[in-house]
């Protein structure tokens, strides 16, 4: 019987092979983009659950006078991980992370330049379950001037030497030694940390120990089983007061994150440099909704084509059930055909998979794979997954075309029911509603990022190269700079200690006014060089530029009109010029000779914060800033490459260009930009399908009545509009459905940006006349094959 079921369903499925194509396409686009993205959500998901021990990390939240708004940062106080152990049980273990620049270690004749190496605690494999494949696990950090590299650093810097007891030198001074402890496993991807090797931290640090104040390290604690970590929270501010002054400790709240989260659930906190790849749990959930909803899209088009041809195949039920056959055995027909046509769209979504992950690696920067064959657990997923989707996808068509009664179908009437012709409508509204709310998100998504990438941000950014330096490079800047700007080729050089577009340090202020009492502020600091508003075309409101020549009467200070205002919030009436000369500094009073208008030297996602700026060029600098001709970039480049050559020939040349940098900083909303726009794409396709299966089912329903209307004198435009004007009043009601469900949803995201565009209604009105005409492309295929069929042929049976 099995069997007899299968063969039908082929024959069946190869007689109508435009329909079945269909059919299987819709399914086959629908679990494929279901596939694609769970893998992508999948990989998000698995960041750092190799480490079995209850691990956290520890935040904080900093409101200190003068700022704007608090702030949640991912740094932490160098005695805070001691301490916290120390005082509460509950803590078993920690490590603290510290990083830096280009890390240079230098083997006999042999340089590597390690992109990222980290100071760590002796406890950090211990909390950490990083591979070590040479070395002993409990001692490879205990001695000071140890150092464990990675597989690859190693292969890079000894080959295939043993490198465990080699000495390596560090820093162009080469006094600095070294000893190799151990060699770890490269680090997977899908760990937050990253890292070529690890040292102790005790090698530079030790006298930090009790310096409290100052942020500037990633701190991980081990907490027991069975802690309370709401409880624990509570604890810290008492633990504040212990350690620092009553007013410092108001400044500050502790919280902790399961590591766990940390990748997805630092969305809303800054400083937070070891978090590789971040990206927003809350946009991976989101795409997991996109994705079955393009799903039950895919599913909905399979109900809808298939009782497309429920005339026709009622016939079949007819004759069968006329000889015996029960409702059981037919559903059970039609369901196998469900599962077979579900099953071949399997094994077209799984090459569609294999074609898409190439971009989406490339759009996502992940490493994504589809393991169906090499993890049992993928592989019966996947085979469970589209069972169930054959089964819910034909659970309606079997059940409504085995309920056919013989003795009606074979005199030629085919009742398919007021409800159930309710029930298609209402799929269809579903689908172009969901369809109509992602084409209107991804409008806006798209809006915004371009206004983000467009707006002024009061500042020069185009032809800017930003080459970063190290503690020792920086201290041929001067050198560098008086090179470069000896060719025509460049038309500006400077320098900073952090790039805009980054999210700068906070530092400590004091400032003077009139009678005033010292007032102590934290904001943004940027140490420059003088000619560095030149360069960034940032323009003053009032007083001047930084003077070339030290100035006899201390640092020169220049602010932003955000900083300003703060600075005379108990002087409302004074003008910001009265502030020229006042005294103000970081470490001892110096004056403010200017005031520069705001700029957003962050991104758009946050409003402009107070800022200071002062030239303090022989603390170094870690970013030189070339301003090169754009119409000779090529050569720009290659000049100063040949310079940094001449002068560091021991240090490789890097550099980005400054619009790169806001690339990056922009780099996760393009990434969703990109996804939600490719699975608008994919439901407003899988959509048009269902469109055109419930035209083709009203048409072949409705045949003799075109046929009647034609032979009454009815034109073919007509009944084109007859077929039509239903299937668009569908896809207005959707319209009427998405708009406030998409509304909601958008005005939602936008407030995570600080500068944002405004929810138009123009765009709305848009997209229903863009829906409107793809439905109408949709239909009006299957419209004017019926209105120009011969109605000979549809009434010979009356």
């Amino acid at each position: 019987m099995i069997k007899s079921y299968l063969r039908s369903a082929w024959r069946n499925t190869w007689k109508n092979k435009v329909f079945s194509a269909i059919n299987i396409a819709g399914l086959a686009v629908g679990m494929a983009a279901c596939i694609t993205i769970l893998l992508f959500v999948s990989y998000e998901r698995s960041f750092d659950n190799f480490h079995a021990k209850n691990l956290y990390r520890l935040n904080e939240v900093q409101k200190f006078p003068g700022m704007l708004a608090s702030q949640k940062v991912a740094l932490s106080m160098y005695p805070m991980g001691p301490a916290l152990k120390s005082d509460f049980p509950e803590i078993l273990n920690f490590t603290r992370v510290s990083w830096g620049q280009q890390y240079q270690v230098t083997y006999q004749e042999k340089r590597l330049f390690l992109p990222q190496a980290l100071a760590v605690d002796s406890t950090f494999l211990q909390l950490f379950d990083f591979k070590l494949v040479k070395g002993n696990r409990a001692t490879v950090l205990q001695k000071p001037n140890s150092l464990v590299l990675t597989q690859a650093a190693a292969q890079k810097l000894f080959g295939d030497t043993d490198p465990v007891g080699k000495t390596v030198t560090h820093y162009a001074t080469d006094t600095v030694g070294f000893v190799v402890t151990g060699v770890l496993a490269d680090v997977p991807q899908n760990s937050q940390i990253q890292f070529d090797a690890i040292y102790p931290i005790s090698t530079n640090y030790q006298s930090w120990m009790n310096r409290w104040g100052g942020n500037w390290l990633n701190t991980y604690f081990e907490l027991a089983p069975g802690t309370s970590l709401a409880s624990l929270e509570k604890k810290f501010p008492s633990f504040l007061k212990r350690h620092m002054n009553a007013d410092q400790a108001t400044y500050y709240e502790l919280f902790m994150l399961p590591l766990t989260d940390v990748h997805g659930g630092s969305a809303d906190i800054g400083l937070d440099y070891l978090n590789f790849q971040k990206f927003d749990k809350k946009t991976t959930a989101l795409f997991t909704i996109i994705a079955f909803i393009v799903l039950a899209i895919a599913a909905i088009n399979f109900m809808n084509l298939s009782t497309a041809r429920s005339a026709e195949r009622a016939r079949e039920v007819g004759v069968r059930k006329s000889i015996g056959a029960k409702r059981s055995q037919l559903a059970g027909q039609f369901l196998g055909e469900t599962l077979m046509l579900a099953m071949m769209a399997l094994l077209i979504a799984i090459g569609l998979v294999e074609l898409a992950l190439p971009y989406i690696n490339g759009l996502s920067l992940r490493d994504l794979h589809f393991p169906l064959f090499t993890n049992v657990k993928v592989l019966l997923t996947v085979l469970g997954g589209t069972a169930l989707l054959g089964l819910v996808s034909g659970i309606y068509p079997a059940l409504f075309l085995s309920s056919v009664q013989p003795v009606k179908v074979l005199k030629g009437v085919t009742d398919t029911g007021g409800g159930k012709s309710s029930l298609r409508n209402m799929l269809v509204v579903g689908q172009f509603t969901s369809a109509v709310f992602l084409m209107i998100a991804t409008i806006f998504v798209v809006k915004q990022l371009h206004f983000m990438k467009d707006k002024d941000p009061g500042f020069v950014r185009s032809q800017v190269v930003t080459i970063p330096l190290s503690r020792v490079t920086s201290q041929k800047y001067a050198l560098l700079k008086q090179e470069l700007l000896g060719n025509s080729l460049i038309s500006g050089v400077t320098g900073s200690i952090d790039n805009l577009g980054s999210h700068l340090d906070q530092g400590g202020v004091i400032f003077k006014y009139g009678n005033d009492p010292v007032r102590e502020i934290t904001a943004t600091g940027l140490i420059v060089d003088h000619d560095y508003l030149d360069l960034y075309g940032i323009q003053l409101r009032e007083g001047k530029n930084f003077s070339h020549e030290k100035s006899a009467n201390g640092r020169e200070y220049i602010i932003n009109e955000a900083m300003a205002k703060e600075l005379l919030k108990d002087h409302p009436k004074a003008a910001l010029s009265t502030l020229i000369g006042k005294q103000f500094g970081v470490d001892s009073l110096g004056k403010i000779t200017g005031i520069a208008k705001d700029f957003n030297f962050n991104s758009m996602h946050h409003k402009i914060e107070t800022l200071y700026m002062f030239n303090q060029s022989d603390w170094g600098f870690r970013y030189m800033s070339v301003k090169i001709n754009g119409q000779k970039a090529k050569e720009s480049l290659a000049f100063i490459k040949q310079t940094w050559q001449a002068i560091q020939p021991d240090f490789p040349f890097e550099y980005q260009f400054l619009d790169d940098h806001f690339e990056e900083v922009y780099q996760a909303d393009n990434q969703v930009s990109k996804i939600v726009s490719l699975l608008a794409g994919l439901a407003i396709f899988i959509s048009c399908l269902g469109l055109f299966g419930l035209a083709s089912y009203s048409a072949e329903k409705r045949v003799k009545e075109i046929g009647v209307r034609k032979v009454l004198g009815a034109s073919v435009r007509n009944i084109v509009a007859l077929l039509a004007g239903h299937f668009i009043k569908l896809v207005l009601i959707s319209n009427l459905i998405a708009w406030p469900i998409a509304w909601y949803a958008i005005s939602k995201w936008l407030e995570g940006f600080a500068y944002r565009i405004e929810v138009s209604w123009l765009v709305f009105a848009a997209i229903a006349l863009v829906s409107v005409l793809i439905a109408m492309i949709t239909i009006s295929f299957q419209s004017v094959k019926a209105a120009i069929a011969n109605p000979v042929r549809s009434l010979r049976s009356e």
